[in-house]
């Protein structure tokens, strides 16, 4: 299958498409760690995730991105931030964790800020963060879950080609709760799936 430039990753750091830049997080940075403390306590955010470590404060980002950063590091997981390709303004958050290089296997989530949504970040973000998986880091598989009910994301997933496989009992948070748990879509894409229409 051939690919037009403006589809295919950039390098390992910086892939682009789709009028996005996925750029790496900068633990250092304050300006970083406000953005994601922002999104990962939007009202809509925390309704559908339940973090297993949550932050609430920007030292609590910042270690939580010195983390990522050594298990990026370790090829345990990628983290992007995601970027308008024109402008350079950040939009929210896609990545890959639970990395299994020996199975070709790699779960993904992503977030986008409440400013950037309705111009379809997440979509745009998971096809091109997809397609670099599949050509970079040559994975097999990429699974997708998220929360039963989460209409939005589960559209997402099947407009970039993650078909749907069943339901997982049990098998996250509540919102909210470490003490209650519900179920969760799962999606996957296989590298040999046939490319989605954009």
């Amino acid at each position: 299958m051939s690919h037009t430039s403006e589809h295919l990753p950039a390098g390992p750091s910086r892939p682009y498409g789709h009028g996005l830049r996925l750029c790496s997080w900068d633990a250092g940075s304050d300006a970083h760690a406000g953005i994601w403390l922002r999104g990962v306590l939007d009202p809509d955010f925390r309704r559908w995730n339940t973090p297993l470590k949550p932050v609430t404060d920007l030292d609590g980002v910042k270690e939580a991105l010195r983390v990522r950063a050594r298990d990026e590091a370790a090829g345990r997981t990628v983290s992007f931030r995601i970027t308008d390709a024109e402008t350079g303004t950040t939009l929210g958050h896609i990545g890959f964790h639970e990395i299994n290089q020996s199975l070709g296997l790699a779960r993904v989530g992503y977030w986008v800020l409440p400013e950037a949504r309705g111009r379809g970040v997440a979509r745009r973000a998971l096809l091109l963060a997809a397609r670099w998986a599949f050509d970079e880091l040559r994975l097999h598989r990429v699974e997708l879950g998220h929360a039963l009910g989460h209409g939005a994301s589960c559209r997402v997933a099947e407009r970039c080609g993650f078909a749907y496989e069943g339901t997982l009992r049990g098998a996250m948070f509540e919102a909210g709760r470490r003490d209650r748990f519900r179920d969760v879509h799962l999606h996957a894409r296989l590298a040999t799936d046939a490319e989605p229409a954009h």
